[in-house]
């Protein structure tokens, strides 16, 4: 992806302007992101601190120790997570960008925790 990357929730209240290319892109299959998102897996792309911004004021809750999702308040959509796992980075959710057609996943991260009638053909490494 070419930055600018920007992205927004669904009601508009929350948008977000990257402007560096992403230092990863893949789909996570782990319970948390499962069940904070109520999908099978998530996709998300990893962006440095210092070369992002949101704009609004998301709500935060910290699902596990040192582990932050930010959402809209208003219409609940997950715009970004961050955890001190990951220090120096933000993981922003590729469904909210503006372009998602432009995500290139290129992993798959918590393949073990996948669930059994999932079935991805897609050759990516996991």
């Amino acid at each position: 992806m070419t930055p600018p990357l920007t992205g927004r929730c669904l009601c508009g209240a929350i948008t977000y302007y990257c402007t560096a290319s992403p230092l990863w892109q893949g789909h996570c299959h782990c319970e948390s992101c499962r069940r904070a998102t109520a999908s099978p897996f998530t996709s998300y792309f990893g962006v440095a601190d210092g070369a992002w911004e949101i704009s609004g004021n998301p709500a935060e809750y910290e699902c596990s120790p040192g582990t932050y999702r930010q959402f809209c308040p208003r219409c609940g959509t997950q715009i970004s997570y961050r955890s001190s796992r990951f220090p120096g980075e933000r993981h922003f959710f590729a469904a909210t960008l503006d372009r998602p057609e432009a995500f290139a996943p290129t992993r798959h991260y918590f393949w073990d925790e996948r669930l059994p009638w999932l079935h991805l053909s897609d050759g990516l490494p996991h």
